[in-house]
């Protein structure tokens, strides 16, 4: 760690002046990233106060939470190339500018409608941030180890935030109200945009400036309707035409999204860097993987308040070891890399996150914070930190330095895609399951608690899928551990 509070050599643009050290470019960096993940999380303990306030419905509940994620994962891949052609820099405060913003109007929201607006262009600020964040890092330190724990602090820093969310959104909502889940956003956020102007200097990967708008449309509205297709199956049937129309009508646009970008000059999303090994695998891997840790934090929040009866703040303190647990599996991680290949790092962490997930659906409306929180919790994000870091890592390896920002943007769009998508999927299985517990007799609380056992059990396999997929990457060169 001593290599990285040093002085770190400039790169692109702001020549001119000493490059910053390296401790405060990475500060700048994580603490952006820390408010991107932060509120990924951070409402979930808030929603049932939310849900009273603003009278949302189950389906506006859900909405509250996809509607930043989808927005996020539809416009990553435009943010991390915007990063790269405007500046990296620029892109970065432009991004924190628009989320701050977002999260003003969110926190004094007054319909639901208000609050699900708010969240829709918070998601489109993260989506300008979080991939430029990645892209500065990988960018300052050269290729090998001390990239390797830069990635490992800013993996950290994320899952950290992610986690962290409960407990925030548990204090918050308890002593003050829910808007201030949102209204917190606005001091940290000026205070990171005065730090990143003192900070960072300015770098782009490409001269030409064109932006590929129709594709970012196309992927954001066709995972939308995916989305919505997959949650109104739920209330309506897989054979009705609400659900059936907007599943063909995302499948037509990402379909379509595939053909602009194969034939257009400066397309958002190049599929040749599919033809990367590193690149592809690792996403097929965060795709799988981001769809069953995502809804983790949702669910657990709804369990420890609908089912135990916690308060906000009981709940989101019930979260603090899943927070410790995941930063040390992430810094903890980079270490094990020097030893073992990343790939049976990789493995052994999302096999252990895995079967943490299926512990945790084992849950019932007697559940005890000992055996059914934090005992699956620690296995579950423990494995989760020990997963992330060595897939980061092999996601932006093998390619040009000029599309860093691109893979960034990729890394996180299959991330937060999978996370968006299996949301609809878990809450669509829970919710089955709960009309059919309360069909048979179950009490209220048995069937809610039944209802998270079945999504947690489904997380369990997709992940388990998804760690399967490691054994895809390539095996690493010895500069790249």
């Amino acid at each position: 760690m001593s290599e990285l509070l040093g002085q770190r050599k400039p790169t692109g643009e702001g020549l001119g002046r000493p490059a910053p050290p390296a401790w405060a470019v990475l500060l700048a960096v994580c603490a952006g990233q820390f408010l991107v993940v932060l509120d990924v999380s951070v409402v979930n303990v808030a929603l049932p106060s939310m849900h009273t306030a603003l009278s949302l419905s189950d389906t506006g509940q859900q909405w509250v939470i996809n509607a930043y994620a989808l927005t996020f994962a539809g416009f990553l891949l435009l943010g991390g190339r915007a990063a790269d052609l405007f500046g990296r820099k620029r892109t970065f405060m432009t991004g924190l500018a628009l989320f701050t913003i977002a999260s003003l109007a969110g926190g004094l929201a007054q319909s639901g409608g208000m609050l699900i607006g708010a969240r829709t262009v918070q998601g489109l600020g993260s989506a300008i941030l979080a991939p430029t964040t990645l892209a500065i890092l990988t960018t300052s330190f050269p290729e090998g180890p001390l990239r390797t724990r830069a990635i490992g602090t800013w993996t950290a820093v994320g899952a950290g935030g992610g986690a962290a969310g409960g407990l925030v959104g548990g204090v918050l909502t308890d002593y003050l109200s829910w808007r201030w889940v949102l209204l917190v956003n606005v001091p940290i956020g000026l205070l990171v945009i005065v730090g990143a102007a003192l900070w960072l200097t300015e770098s782009r990967g490409a001269a030409d400036r064109r932006l590929d708008i129709p594709g970012a449309v196309l992927v954001t509205g066709g995972v939308a309707a995916l989305a919505y297709g997959i949650a109104e199956s739920e209330t309506h049937g897989w054979t009705s035409a609400v659900s059936g129309l907007s599943l063909i009508g995302g499948a037509v646009l990402i379909g379509l999204f595939l053909l602009v970008e194969a034939r257009t000059a400066r397309p958002l999303m190049p599929l040749r860097l599919f033809r990367i090994r590193s690149v592809s695998a690792a996403n097929t891997v965060l795709l799988a993987c981001g769809a069953a840790t995502f809804a983790t934090w949702y669910f657990l929040s709804l369990y420890m308040q609908n089912v135990l009866h916690y308060t906000p703040v009981r709940a989101g303190l019930s979260f603090l070891p899943h927070t410790i647990c995941i930063i040390i599996g992430s810094k903890l991680a980079p270490r094990l890399m020097s030893y073992f290949d990343p790939r049976l790092v990789g493995a052994t962490g999302g096999l252990m996150s895995a079967a943490g997930l299926a512990w945790q659906s084992t849950l019932d409306a007697n559940g005890t914070f000992l055996g059914t929180i934090l005992g699956p919790g620690i296995l579950t994000m423990l494995g989760a930190g020990l997963l992330m870091t060595p897939i980061a890592a092999a996601a932006t390896t093998g390619a040009a330095p000029g599309e860093q920002g691109l893979v960034s943007g990729l890394l996180n769009t299959s991330r937060q895609l999978g996370g968006a998508l299996g949301l609809t999927i878990l809450a669509t299985a829970a919710a089955s399951r709960v009309t059919a517990a309360k069909a048979g007799g179950m009490t209220h609380d048995a069937a809610l608690a039944s209802g998270y056992a079945r999504a947690f059990l489904v997380g369990a396999a997709i992940l388990t899928v998804g760690t399967c997929l490691i054994a895809l990457l390539p095996k690493p060169t010895p500069r790249e551990v």
